[in-house]
């Protein structure tokens, strides 16, 4: 007999979720956020939802970086894989997402020269065997893939491969928790937060927000670490504490990964960035900094982007919220599917709106 994961072991996860209902909870509405799309995914393949207590809600946020990308950083994608002299090179889950008028697989479908890699650094294996064009590299991600662009640069930098050229589009995904946690109309109790992104930045940027009354609790991705996670939050709501606290020690350390984190901050300063369905949020985007400006797709290689079109009906951004389940969007499972997607959340592969249709039924 195959030996189970023991993250997944049932007598684990009945134990776990007995202990759940086995705490002495305030009788009211409860709201815990995942912050990561990976814990998304998870939660609703494991229908972690369903054996919650009563008065628990689990709702998703902002933990899917192709998700919150606004539609004109799209649309700036797009316009380099409309350029001649341009080959794009991007991550998967970028291909499909929509933006104002295309995407970049119709771009490609007419011609368009964009290939999906694996890695930041294959971008520059595809820019040393086209000397002749530009490759712009499509850099979305949150802190857990920044070291990786960051790295790309630097060895871009140190070999003279002049024709290698990011769109940075990082984020940070504290300062969107901060806001969050202050948002009266969620009345958030705990966030889960993202582990590989705890993997990087540590415990630290997190108290802030448990300095406001609000716990968080880093957690793994297996069945078992989320329901621990859940019940870290929900012990630390009983008992009206609210600290960090790190289930998921055997890879988050509370100091993160400090080489990372330079690397980060080598190439990249924080700057104020726009989030698909939040606006702005101060402090919580990545820009090159001047010294790698040569890089930096949008001032060494500027393209002339179309007019923003809004997409009339999609709530992707009250979904990224937590302020609804995706099938209180009138789109969803009807007009949008995941093979006709009309918002990030349906098409990406830790999109809340995708999770729901794969793992909970259309309608449901």
């Amino acid at each position: 007999m195959k030996h189970l994961d023991p993250y997944r072991q049932p007598e684990v996860l009945r134990a776990l979720a007995a202990r759940l209902h086995d705490l002495p909870l305030p009788d009211r509405r409860i709201n815990l956020m995942e912050v990561c799309g990976t814990h998304t995914m998870n939660v609703h393949r494991h229908g972690i939802r369903d054996i919650f207590p009563q008065n628990v809600r689990l709702v998703s946020g902002p933990g899917c970086p192709v998700c919150v990308t606004p539609r004109h950083s799209l649309d700036t994608a797009i316009a380099y894989a409309r350029d001649p002299d341009v080959i794009v090179a991007t991550f998967g889950d970028m291909i499909r997402v929509p933006g104002s008028t295309s995407s970049l697989a119709e771009e490609r479908s007419k011609g368009a020269d964009i290939r999906i890699v694996y890695s930041q650094l294959d971008s520059l294996d595809i820019a040393r065997e086209n000397p002749d064009l530009t490759v712009v590299f499509i850099g979305i991600g949150f802190e857990t893939t920044v070291p990786g662009l960051a790295q790309t640069i630097i060895v871009a930098e140190k070999e003279g491969i002049k024709n290698f050229k990011a769109l940075s589009l990082g984020k940070v995904i504290p300062p969107a928790m901060d806001l969050l946690a202050g948002d009266p109309e969620l009345n958030i109790h705990g966030f889960l937060a993202a582990a590989h992104v705890s993997t990087i930045i540590g415990l630290k940027p997190y108290e802030p927000i448990a300095e406001k009354g609000i716990p968080v609790v880093v957690a793994g991705f297996e069945p078992a670490d989320i329901l621990a996670g859940i019940y870290s939050l929900l012990k630390q709501v009983s008992e009206d504490r609210s600290e960090v606290e790190n289930e998921y020690s055997r890879v988050a350390r509370p100091e993160g990964n400090p080489k990372a984190v330079e690397l980060i901050n080598t190439v990249f300063e924080i700057a104020d960035s726009e989030w698909l369905g939040f606006g702005v949020i101060p402090k919580s985007g990545l820009i090159v900094r001047d010294k790698y400006a040569q890089f930096d797709a949008e001032v060494a290689h500027p393209v002339d982007v179309e007019p923003e079109v809004k997409v009339t009906g999609c709530r992707c951004g009250e979904v990224l919220k937590g302020l609804i389940d995706p099938p209180e969007c009138g789109l969803f499972g009807k007009v949008c599917t995941p093979s006709q997607p009309k918002g990030a959340c349906m098409v990406s592969s830790e999109g809340t709106c995708a999770a729901w249709h794969k793992y909970q039924g259309v309608g449901e």
